[in-house]
C-alpha cells in the first residue's frame, strides 16, 4: 500500500522540473522576472487608458492612485533585477504574493469583476505557470478565490463601514464598494472561472516545460556524440544519461551488424553517478533472448507471480506509434530467464541497414504516464539515432582505412626493404661462395649474411602484425595453421599444429588476442631457443580452452612449472604475452626444462551466459 501512495505522489511531482536534470541558471530566473515586470507594468497602463476611455467601471478615485502604486512597483522591480545579479525565491514569492493580493484589492472600488481589471487574476495565473507549473497555478487560483470569499465575508459582516468612516474624517475619498457585486451567487461562478482558467494555464504551462525540458534532454545527449570518446564511450555517455533520468540501476544495450551478422551486448551501470560499460559474451541463444521477434518497437512490462508461475503485464507501441496493450510475453520471458527484473522499459532502435538493436532499461521509474514515456524514448532515439550511426560510419571508415594503410605498408616492405636485403644477403653469399677469401673475412661475410636473413625475418614478422586482425571462432584454425606453415617454411624450424575441434565457441577479442599470443610465442621460438622442433595445440577440455605452444629448445632460464602469480612477480615470461592473457581474463602457465625444451600454456574458460538479479 505505502508503494502505491509513493508511485500517485512521484506522478503528483511536476514532470518537467523531475525531468529535466539541468537547473534553471540565475540568469534564466532574471529574465523571467524582467519579462513578468514588464507586462505588469504594461497591464497597469492598460487599466489606466480603459478607464479613461470608460470612467464608469471606477466606483473610487482610489484606483488611479492603486494603478500608479502598481506601476511603479513593476518599474522599481525591473531596476532592481536590472542591478542586481540574482533574484532570490523569497524575494519572487514576495512579489508573487503582491500580484495574488492586488486584484482582490482593486475589485473593491470597480463596477465587476468581468470588466478590465478581471485581467489582474489571469496575469497573476500566468506568472505562476510561467515561474513554475501546474500546481503552482491552481494553489495560486485557490488563494486568490479565498481571498475574494473573505471580502465578500467582510463585506457582509459591515467591515468596510469603519474604513469609510475612518476615511470620512481624513476628507478622504471613499471606497464605495457594492456588496451586490460580491453576492455567493455571483462569487461562486467567478471562482469557478478562475479555478479552471487556473489548471488550464498550469497545464499549458507545464506541457510546454515538458517539450522544452525533453528537448534539452535530446540536446544535451548529442552533445554527448563525441569521436574521442568512442562509439562505446558515446553510447555508455547516453545509456548512463537516460539511467539518471528514470533512476534506473541498470541497461542493457543490445546490438547486431547487418553484414556480418556480428551481435554485441553491453551492461551499463552507474559507479559514482559515472556510466560503466561492460561487455558480456551473449552466447549462441544472444539473438533470441535480445533480439527476439515481437510486434512492438518499444514496451513497458511489469513481472509478477501468477498461478502458472512467472507472470507479464505489458504496454507497448508498434511502428505506426499505436498503443498496444499486450505484448509478446515469450520475448520477455527469454529475456527474464537470463536478466530477473520487476520493471521493464525496451527500446528497438534501427540505424541504416547495417547496424540494430535493441536497450532495456532495468527497474525504472516513470515520471509520466506509460504511452508518454515510450514515446518520449522513441522520439529521442529517433533524433540521437542518426547522430550515432555517423559516428559507427565514421570508426568503421577509419578502421578500413587503417587496414587499407597497414596493408598499404605491409605490401611497400615486402616489395622493397625485404626484396633489398634478400638480394643483399644473397649477393653476400655468392661473393662468399665464389671467391677464394681469407677466414677472418669469411666468417666476417657469412656473419653479415646471418645478420640479412634476421633482419629479413623480423621484417616479415613486423608486417605479421601490422596486418590487422579480425578472427572470430570460424577463421582462428586456418589463421593459425597459415601461421604455423609460414614458420616452418621461413625459419626451417619443423612446426606443426594440432587441434582437437574446429568448432571454436569464443568471442571475437579473445580470438584475435590467441592469435597474437601465437604470433609472439613462435617468434619467442625463433629468437631465442634454437629449438628444431616446435608444436602448437589448441586442445578444449573440461569447459575451458588450452593453446599451448612447446618446443625443444634451450627453455627458459629457470626450472619447473611457474603459474601466472608467479610469473608476474618476477617477470620471468614475455610482458607482451603475459598483457594479452590478462587482456582475456586467461590464465598463463610456462613449464621449462632448460636445454631440454618449454612449454607455454594459456587457459580460457568457455564463456556462460551471465544472469544478473
Amino acid at each position: 500500500m505505502d508503494s502505491v501512495v509513493k508511485a500517485w505522489f512521484r506522478r503528483l511531482r511536476p514532470r518537467a522540473l523531475w525531468r529535466s536534470t539541468r537547473s534553471i541558471t540565475p540568469e534564466e530566473v532574471r529574465r523571467t522576472e524582467r519579462w513578468l515586470a514588464t507586462a505588469r507594468v504594461f497591464l497597469a497602463m492598460s487599466a489606466l487608458i480603459a478607464i479613461w476611455v470608460d470612467p464608469g467601471e471606477v466606483r473610487s478615485v482610489w484606483v488611479y492612485a492603486l494603478l500608479t502604486f502598481y506601476i511603479s512597483q513593476g518599474t522599481a522591480i525591473i531596476f532592481l533585477l536590472r542591478s542586481r545579479q540574482q533574484s532570490t525565491p523569497s524575494f519572487r514569492m514576495l512579489v508573487h504574493a503582491a500580484d495574488i493580493i492586488w486584484p482582490a484589492v482593486i475589485c473593491l472600488m470597480t463596477t465587476s469583476q468581468s470588466n478590465s481589471f478581471f485581467l489582474f487574476f489571469l496575469f497573476v495565473l500566468a506568472a505562476a505557470a510561467y515561474r513554475w507549473g501546474v500546481w503552482e497555478t491552481v494553489m495560486t487560483s485557490i488563494l486568490a478565490i479565498s481571498l475574494l470569499w473573505l471580502e465578500s465575508l467582510a463585506l457582509h459582516l459591515g467591515a468596510i463601514h469603519p474604513i469609510n468612516v475612518w476615511l470620512t474624517h481624513h476628507r478622504l475619498p471613499l471606497v464605495n464598494a457594492d456588496v451586490l457585486e460580491f453576492e455567493p451567487k455571483r462569487l461562486f461562478m467567478r471562482s469557478v472561472y478562475l479555478a479552471v482558467m487556473g489548471l488550464l494555464l498550469g497545464y499549458l504551462a507545464e506541457q510546454q516545460k515538458k517539450l522544452r525540458a525533453e528537448k534539452d534532454e535530446a540536446a544535451r545527449m548529442l552533445g554527448m556524440v563525441n569521436m574521442e570518446a568512442g562509439l562505446a564511450g558515446t553510447l555508455s555517455d547516453i545509456v548512463g544519461e537516460i539511467l539518471r533520468l528514470y533512476r534506473a540501476p541498470r541497461a542493457l544495450i543490445a546490438s547486431r551488424e547487418g553484414g556480418t551478422g556480428r551481435m554485441s551486448v553491453g551492461v551499463v551501470h552507474l559507479k559514482r553517478d559515472f556510466p560503466v560499460l561492460n561487455w558480456l559474451e551473449p552466447g549462441a541463444a544472444g539473438a533470441g533472448i535480445y533480439l527476439g521477434n515481437t510486434t512492438v518497437t518499444s514496451c513497458y512490462a511489469q513481472s509478477g507471480t501468477g498461478t502458472g508461475g512467472q507472470e507479464f503485464s505489458s504496454l507497448g507501441l508498434d511502428a505506426d506509434g499505436t498503443l498496444k496493450e499486450s505484448v509478446d510475453n515469450s520475448f520477455l520471458r527469454h529475456f527474464a530467464e537470463v536478466h530477473a527484473f520487476h520493471r521493464l522499459l525496451a527500446i528497438s532502435f534501427s540505424l541504416g541497414p547495417e547496424l540494430s538493436g535493441r536497450i532495456f532499461i532495468l527497474e525504472p521509474e516513470l515520471i509520466s504516464s506509460t504511452a508518454e514515456e515510450l514515446r518520449f524514448l522513441e522520439d529521442l532515439v529517433k533524433q540521437i539515432g542518426p547522430a550515432v550511426y555517423n559516428l559507427y560510419l565514421l570508426r568503421r571508415l577509419r578502421k578500413r582505412a587503417g587496414a587499407l594503410e597497414r596493408a598499404r605498408l605491409g605490401r611497400e616492405l615486402h616489395d622493397g626493404a625485404v626484396q633489398s636485403l634478400i638480394g643483399v644477403e644473397m649477393q653476400v653469399d655468392v661473393l662468399r661462395r665464389s671467391h677464394s677469401i681469407a677466414q677472418p673475412v669469411g666468417d666476417e661475410l657469412e656473419r653479415i649474411q646471418m645478420l640479412l636473413r634476421e633482419e629479413v625475418a623480423k621484417l616479415r614478422e613486423l608486417m605479421q602484425q601490422v596486418k590487422s586482425v579480425d578472427i572470430d571462432g570460424h577463421k582462428l584454425p586456418g589463421f593459425l595453421r597459415d601461421t604455423v606453415q609460414r614458420f616452418q617454411r621461413e625459419t626451417g624450424i619443423s612446426a606443426s599444429l594440432l587441434m582437437d575441434d574446429e568448432e571454436i565457441l569464443l568471442p571475437q577479442p579473445v580470438c584475435r588476442e590467441l592469435a597474437r599470443i601465437t604470433q609472439e610465442a613462435l617468434v619467442n621460438v625463433r629468437k631465442h631457443s634454437g629449438a628444431k622442433q616446435v608444436v602448437v595445440h589448441l586442445l578444449h577440455s573440461q569447459g575451458n580452452w588450452e593453446l599451448i605452444v612447446e618446443d625443444d629448445g634451450s627453455g627458459f632460464p629457470f626450472d619447473g612449472r611457474v603459474s601466472q602469480s608467479e610469473l608476474d612477480l618476477s617477470s620471468r615470461a614475455p610482458a607482451v604475452i603475459r598483457e594479452r592473457v590478462r587482456l582475456i581474463q586467461g590464465e598463463l602457465t610456462i613449464e621449462s626444462k632448460p636445454g631440454r625444451g618449454a612449454r607455454v600454456e594459456v587457459r580460457v574458460g568457455q564463456p556462460q551466459p551471465v544472469s544478473h538479479g
